[in-house]
């Protein structure tokens, strides 16, 4: 609580200077970095469709709440997962098409 006339207090934090490579454009290690989340990502929607298969075939309402809780936590995770790869191939075939297109 601040008392009126009293003047703001910072807390101050230390702060590291950068690495040397802050900055720099990814190197070979960032394109396998890049299949690696790439394949993460596919293994969680893979592993979100089968939750959805699961559940539209099983018997959800024998599932208690915490049950219930996790798979829809399950399911949002899922649907993360789409709505990222769903960017990512946007952004991609809009990179292609400004490099394909005659200007």
């Amino acid at each position: 609580m601040r008392i009126a006339g009293e003047s703001p207090r910072y807390e101050t934090l230390p702060v590291e200077p950068a690495s040397p490579r802050a900055g720099r454009l990814p190197d070979s290690s960032g394109s396998a970095s890049f299949g690696r989340v790439l394949g993460r990502l596919g293994n969680a929607v893979d592993r979100g469709e089968a939750l959805i298969a699961r559940a539209a075939h099983g018997n959800v309402g024998g599932l208690d709440s915490a049950q219930l809780i996790a798979l829809q936590a399950g399911i949002y995770r899922y649907s993360e997962a789409v709505d990222l790869l769903a960017k990512l191939v946007d952004r991609a075939s809009n990179a292609v098409r400004s490099v394909i297109s005659p200007h």
